[in-house]
């Protein structure tokens, strides 16, 4: 098991995950989100890169839209 943190929550997952499976896992499309990893923005070209090991810090943020 491993601990990362994401918004702010600690989160067990199972092993090292990739950043798009976590996203598929909770049904969000990568394309309606900005990350942070370890304090760095992932550029979304990037995504695919990023994996998530013991210890991280993440912040995903889902783009809403609207307006007035």
């Amino acid at each position: 098991m491993i601990s990362v943190r994401i918004n702010g929550k600690i989160v067990e997952l199972e092993k090292p995950t990739p950043l798009l499976d976590y996203l598929e896992k909770l049904g969000v499309n990568a394309r309606s989100v900005a990350v942070e990893h370890n304090g760095e923005i992932v550029p979304r070209t990037s995504f695919t890169r990023v994996t998530f090991r013991d210890g991280d810090q993440v912040e995903i943020v889902r783009m809403v839209g609207g307006g007035v």
